[in-house]
């Protein structure tokens, strides 16, 4: 396998200089803040990545104060009991994407936010104490206890929570390819994820970096050269 060595010089060249590429690395949470996360913002992140999958984000952006109040700011607790009759009224709620299946997996998100609350202390603690090293045994979780959380989702949701984690995007999956690991071109086998994980433990205790950062650089240092002003918008989650 190539060392992360020749693949942070390529990204660093192709970005300007090891500080033009430094710039353009995402900010990670730390624990302590991983650890203070709410799980009200938990279910809100988790239901905004649920809706943005196979929508356009802006339009989920733009509708978001609409779905923070039609979901009464996603109180686990409250949101659990509420009765059919409230899931219901919701697939006509002008003020949200009205799809009926992703309305539900807010209520099925809530209980598996409490079951976690209950185990941990809560989804931030749980969090926080889950090693990087084993992003896809909690991504595992995420798909067997969750509500429509896997694939690229649970991914997208570690991500925007600040969870020190990979992304198996397009210019990551080409990288790792490139250089040397035998995966598909779309890693969703356990197999290929687990290669994945393999590696990129290789690559964090070669560079000593974040597996974010990784990541990231393993994104950039091939594929279609984007601008920098590009590559901050698309740091919004998407290598």
């Amino acid at each position: 396998m190539t060392s992360f060595k020749v693949i942070r010089a390529r990204a660093e060249k192709r970005k300007g200089g090891p500080k033009a590429l430094e710039k353009l690395l995402p900010k990670l949470e730390s624990p302590k803040a991983l650890a203070k996360l709410g799980d009200d913002r938990a279910l809100a992140e988790m239901t905004r990545r649920v809706f943005c999958a196979g929508f356009a984000w802006s339009v989920i952006d733009a509708k978001w104060d609409g779905f923070e109040a039609a979901f009464g700011g996603f109180a686990p607790a409250k949101l659990s009991f509420k009765p059919d009759e409230f899931w219901e009224k919701l697939t006509s709620d002008t003020r949200i994407v009205r799809n009926g299946a992703k309305i539900m997996s807010v209520r099925d998100n809530a209980r598996f936010i409490q079951e976690i609350a209950r185990e941990h202390g809560s989804f931030g603690k749980m969090l926080a104490a889950w090693p990087a090293s084993d992003e896809i045994g909690l991504l595992e979780l995420l798909v067997k206890r969750g509500s429509r959380l896997g694939g690229n989702t649970g991914q997208m949701l570690l991500r925007f929570l600040g969870w020190d984690g990979f992304v198996t995007s397009r210019d990551v999956v080409a990288c790792l390819r490139d250089a040397g690991l035998d995966i598909a071109e779309e890693v969703k086998s356990k197999r290929d994820l687990a290669k994945v994980q393999a590696q990129f433990n290789a690559w964090a205790e070669e560079s000593g970096l974040p597996y974010t950062h990784i990541s990231r650089i393993c994104a950039m240092s091939i594929g279609e050269n984007y601008e920098p002003a590009e590559i901050t918008r698309r740091m919004r989650g998407d290598d």
